[in-house]
């Protein structure tokens, strides 16, 4: 609907002298977009997959590992339960600054099982002001050298380029204008992301609401959306990359 205004207004304006530039469009909302998910961690307790599954969830990411000994100890559990319910799903790795990439890459290989069936693997990279074991905040090239070696890993480890999670304090810190050939994953409660992040219009996944609801997970919930129609994520899930 919006794209076809937008189009519309652009020849218009050759015809019309732009009267069209007065008309301010909205941004999409998340109910504009036709696909949803959920990511989910032990925080989330028992799942009733089949029930998610029933309730419209279209895909699932579930976290896996944080930095290079933790894992999350229901991880195992809703990656077996997800995937016999039929809800697409995928692993998350937490990254953890004070911890060499190369131990991180170690560990996920340790912890999350090759399924070809799966979503590619996110990498989590946000700032974690509440830790108290880590206050490493590493420079912006030390951050981009160690992430594409982390993403190089893993897709030949899991024959998937992984996707990136980003918060927008992250992001603004280390990540404008870089790594264009990636696809993005981004966490924006207040705004769409094109108001939210800085030169990364580009991105495929958002994450909209950290207060979600629902069938089959008691309490709150990340949702998330793809940024697509149904028939392009469906060749997502193939493997055709749409951006």
């Amino acid at each position: 609907m919006f794209e076809v205004l937008r189009q519309f207004c652009a020849f218009a304006s050759l015809l019309f002298l732009s009267s069209c530039s007065v008309y301010e469009f909205p941004d999409p909302t998340p109910e504009d977009y036709a696909i949803h998910g959920i990511d989910v961690s032990k925080w989330q307790g028992d799942i009733d997959w089949h029930a998610v599954k029933k309730g419209g969830v279209h895909f699932a990411w579930i976290k896996a590992t944080e930095g290079g000994d933790h894992y999350d100890d229901r991880f195992l559990t809703n990656w077996t339960n997800a995937r016999a319910a039929g809800v697409p799903r995928g692993a998350y790795h937490f990254y953890y600054f004070c911890r060499p990439v190369e131990e991180q890459i170690a560990w996920v290989k340790q912890i999350v099982p090759v399924d070809p069936t799966a979503l590619p693997l996110v990498l989590d990279m946000e700032w974690n002001g509440h830790s108290k074991t880590c206050r490493d905040r590493p420079g912006k090239d030390v951050i981009l050298r160690d992430m594409v070696h982390f993403l190089d890993e893993m897709e030949k480890h899991y024959g998937k380029r992984p996707v990136i999670y980003s918060s927008v304090d992250f992001h603004r810190d280390r990540m404008v204008g870089e790594l264009k050939n990636e696809e993005f994953w981004l966490r924006s409660v207040a705004a769409h992301p094109t108001r939210a992040y800085i030169n990364r219009d580009d991105w495929v996944f958002w994450q909209y609401t950290a207060e979600g609801r629902v069938p089959g997970v008691k309490g709150n919930v990340d949702r998330n959306t793809y940024y697509g129609t149904k028939s392009q994520f469906r060749k997502w899930l193939r493997g055709e990359r749409s951006r």
